[in-house]
């Protein structure tokens, strides 16, 4: 039986080994461009991130600039002709001062009064609050008392001091508060202010 002779296998060639070389290249670029498209969309993503940081920024620093407005417009309209709702006592008020800075012996500014009614033998500090909603703010205002006393601008020298509370909105809790320490307490009530009638037997602190 004649031997059958097998046909010897060829390794590979010059053009497979180059395709295989073209194919992973392929690949490579292939796989370069999906990682600089990633780099470029979190290049993106990364402005958007900036983009929306400085426009919350900006949002912040509008409210807070509406707030001060707000707080401003309303002390500007608690203090128009303040002094009249007072007429049915005995102080007869006719001059009103607004934002009276409160200096040490150093001259350093400790405070300011938002409102001081004022004439006669009497000043009234005022302090105004957009809401008047919480007793801290009425200690707050009983501490400031304190110091005008230890450091009265020239206006509050030689005079009898009175203390009050104003707010565009008063809680009803706060204002009794304010009324136990001798505070009296106003209201805005559309455009214009009201003295919020004070409870029985209420007599005025005097420091």
């Amino acid at each position: 039986m004649a031997n059958v002779m097998e046909q010897p296998q060829m390794g590979l060639t010059f053009e497979d080994v180059w395709a295989a070389i073209m194919k992973t290249q392929a690949q490579v670029d292939q796989t370069t461009a999906y990682i600089e498209k990633m780099g470029m969309r979190v290049d993106q993503t990364t402005a958007n991130v900036d983009k929306m940081a400085e426009r919350v920024d900006k949002v912040s620093k509008n409210v807070g600039g509406l707030n001060r407005s707000m707080g401003e417009l309303i002390e500007t309209l608690i203090a128009a002709r303040l002094w009249e709702k007072f007429d049915a006592y005995p102080y007869n008020f006719r001059r009103a001062y607004q934002r009276v800075p409160l200096f040490d012996e150093t001259d350093r500014i400790l405070t300011d009064i938002d409102i001081l009614l004022s004439n006669g033998e009497f000043v009234m500090p005022v302090e105004v609050k957009r809401e008047l909603n919480d007793k801290d703010e009425v200690n707050h205002h009983l501490k400031r008392m304190d110091l005008i006393v230890k450091y009265p601008p020239a206006e509050c020298k030689g005079k009898k001091l009175l203390g009050a509370m104003a707010g565009g909105a008063v809680d009803p809790d706060v204002q009794a508060y304010a009324y136990s320490v001798g505070f009296f307490v106003l209201e805005l009530t559309g455009e214009s202010v009201h003295l919020v009638k004070p409870p029985a037997g209420f007599i005025p602190r005097q420091w």
